[in-house]
């Protein structure tokens, strides 16, 4: 992947009424990026889309595209394509008569758009169905027809808003690996937006995480997931024990009455901390083994792993395990130091969602 910086939102901010969608938002986006806005309904993250592909103005800000200010462009002159949830496929028209609907408005002579339907269909695994009409086709199938006809104008950069919400889990999936093949073969950038936390793990090179209008967190999905920023991002990104802690010197934290000891520093002394901790990173041992005691309290299988529930010191941790530890056995609980996550514990629901990742 390539450094070069493609788009540049600029202190973007965006109102609907008197409700503050987006806040003085700043990113930057990579040349060949799969980049994710990731978030909560509500988090601004569409907007954010609408305003890259020109669908939606800014109050105030600019976006910057290859150096130039593109910020009051309508979306047909901007050089990227967006493919929305609702696939928006032209009912009345075979597959390739949509395909070849903006090559036809861009006057491209009956050769070239003739080259470019085959060229698309067969990158969408597709090449069969150009006589068909697109009430024929799947789910899965429409989609692909649909980021086909996006991607046969050549756009530098595909913006995708939630395009795999509609369909099934088992689709959901083999549609992630779809993109991910694409994107590399076709080496242009993608933007995409979803709520699904996997979704955004498994598809991404990085992901922005807003909440609120702000962004939390920007990182790889190593970084996003594995070292949280805050609690929010902790909470929302998989599974997690986020547990209101004391942190009583450098590498020392004091959780619910029990000293763990840490790797993080610089959070002073005896001061009030967020601790998270992934349930796949605590140990069940024998009681006389752990640093804390309990007991199973629930137990369930989840296929790849078993999820417990233990009761320790007044709190029930989340505990992922490929061990079966049956419901009211006496467990010690063991964390290795790296494992635990230390984090400022904001002052208040507002400090938490302006906090971002410096």
């Amino acid at each position: 992947m390539t450094t070069n910086k493609l788009i540049d939102l600029v202190n973007v901010t965006k109102s609907f009424g008197d409700t503050v969608v987006l806040d003085e938002l700043n990113l930057y986006i990579r040349e060949n990026e799969f980049l994710t806005l990731l978030g909560p309904s509500g988090c601004g993250k569409t907007t954010t889309l609408r305003i890259i592909g020109g669908f939606e103005n800014p109050d105030k800000g600019q976006v910057i595209f290859h150096g130039k200010d593109i910020t009051k462009l309508p979306p047909n002159e901007r050089q990227l394509n967006t493919v929305f949830q609702k696939y928006a496929l032209f009912t009345h028209m075979t597959i390739a008569e949509n395909i070849a609907f903006g090559l036809k408005i861009k006057k491209k002579s009956n050769q070239y758009i003739k080259d470019k339907i085959q060229y698309a269909l067969k990158l969408v695994n597709l090449e069969e169905y150009g006589d068909r009409m697109p009430d024929s086709l799947s789910g899965g199938q429409q989609q692909r027809i649909a980021i086909a006809r996006a991607i046969v104008n050549e756009p530098k950069v595909l913006l995708l808003d939630e395009p795999l919400g509609a369909l099934d889990l088992k689709l959901r999936q083999d549609m992630q690996y779809e993109l991910i093949r694409l994107k590399n073969e076709l080496g242009i950038t993608f933007v995409y937006v979803t709520h699904d936390q996997e979704e955004a793990l498994t598809m991404s090179d990085t992901i922005v995480v807003m909440n609120q209008g702000y962004i939390q967190q920007i990182g790889t999905p190593e970084d996003i997931y594995n070292e949280p920023k805050n609690a929010f991002v902790a909470d929302f990104i998989g599974d997690s024990n986020i547990i209101g802690s004391t942190m009583v010197e450098d590498r020392l934290v004091n959780i619910l009455g029990i000293n763990f000891p840490c790797v993080d520093i610089g959070f002073g002394h005896n001061r009030p901390v967020d601790v998270v901790i992934r349930p796949e990173d605590i140990d069940l041992v024998k009681p006389e083994e752990g640093t804390m005691k309990g007991t199973v309290s629930s137990l369930i299988f989840k296929g790849v792993h078993y999820e417990m529930g233990v009761m320790a010191n007044g709190h029930e941790w989340l505990v992922h395990s490929t061990d079966l530890v049956p419901v009211g056995r006496e467990v010690g609980i063991k964390v290795d130091p790296y494992d635990i996550q230390i984090m400022h514990k904001p002052e208040s629901e507002d400090e938490q969602a302006v906090e971002i990742a410096e």
